[in-house]
């Protein structure tokens, strides 16, 4: 293959879908702190239980590059999708669309119809994902959690969330 003058070439990789397991987790620092992590940890807990799915989207070396769950606790007869993040380096490459798109599989295959999420309003990229996919905003609300420092310390984290819906059937 050679390289046009700019060095730069197109590489297509296939992805594979799954279920994140607690041995994909040292390799997901990128999605969180240590803290996220275990928490991540503890709703596989809940995954087992078959209250939430929480899948990663896999590089051929099965890698973990995207991930994100989807609650069916919140809302009853509803998906709700959160904690969606991608590799940074990988962004704008399609694997958010895919990772929201197989957890709307997952919804479906629950007999359900409605998908849910809340996105900062700090987040205009990742709001115009949403709105792409077919997301539609009907309100908004508060939002807080603890986040870790690098000292290992945590703090409580306060934002304003859009909350969107899709309808899938």
């Amino acid at each position: 293959m050679s390289l046009p003058r700019t060095g730069v070439a197109e590489v297509v990789v296939p992805v594979l879908v799954r279920d994140l397991t607690p041995t994909d987790l040292p390799a997901c620092t990128w999605s969180g702190s240590t803290a996220h992590l275990m928490q991540v940890e503890r709703e596989l807990v809940r995954a087992a239980a078959g209250d939430v799915d929480y899948l990663a989207v896999c590089t051929p070396a099965d890698v973990a590059v995207a991930i994100g769950g989807i609650d069916y606790q919140v809302t009853a007869g509803v998906g709700t999708l959160w904690q969606l993040a991608v590799l940074p380096a990988l962004q704008s490459c399609g694997l958010g669309t895919t990772l929201i798109r197989a957890a709307e599989d997952r919804i479906r295959s629950r007999g359900l119809h409605r998908a849910e999420l809340a996105v900062e309003e700090s987040n205009p990229r990742a709001r115009a994902l949403y709105e792409r996919l077919g997301y539609l905003a009907h309100g908004r609300r508060p939002d807080a959690w603890d986040v870790q420092a690098p000292d290992g310390s945590l703090r409580r984290y306060e934002t304003m969330c859009t909350l969107m819906h899709k309808d899938l059937s």
